[in-house]
């Protein structure tokens, strides 16, 4: 996360917390002094049981939303400083004119700052990658995964 020029009030660590399918992760805690690196793979994996067409999989992910805060760890709670929402199709699978070049390379976006963060947005660089297979149910039917 690279955010030029900015330096960070409270010293307390930060750490970005991502809410994808329905599932919380959060990175390591780095400290307060941009760029940050969170060097980690973060893993969401989910079983749609009743999807059996991939169009009824993008309708769904349509409809989830991906969450990713940066938030610093600042007493007694930790403070939010800057958020990023967007429909968890998207975020997986995003446009392929904004991308460079070959899945799982790097995106950047922008952050949205919340009300207690002094400065420019936060820019986050990250890459995703996703895989889905079909699977059998003990039935016989077919689901994605």
């Amino acid at each position: 996360i690279t955010c030029p020029g900015v330096m960070l009030k409270d010293k307390e660590e930060l750490y970005l917390s991502v809410f994808v399918l329905g599932q919380y992760k959060k990175t390591q805690c780095v400290p307060a002094v941009f760029p940050l690196f969170f060097q980690e793979k973060l893993v969401f994996e989910k079983d749609f049981a009743n999807i059996v067409d991939p169009g009824d999989l993008v309708k769904l992910l349509e409809f989830d939303t991906a969450v990713l805060e940066l938030i610093q760890l600042v007493p007694p709670v930790g403070k939010i400083l800057a958020t990023y929402e967007e429909n968890t199709r998207d975020f997986l699978f995003p446009d392929p004119k904004l991308t460079r070049g070959h899945r799982g390379l790097e995106r950047e976006i922008l952050m949205k700052r919340s009300s207690s963060f002094t400065g420019i947005a936060p820019k986050l660089r990250f890459s995703t990658i996703s895989l889905i297979a079909e699977s059998l149910l003990s039935s016989g039917r077919s689901h994605i995964q």
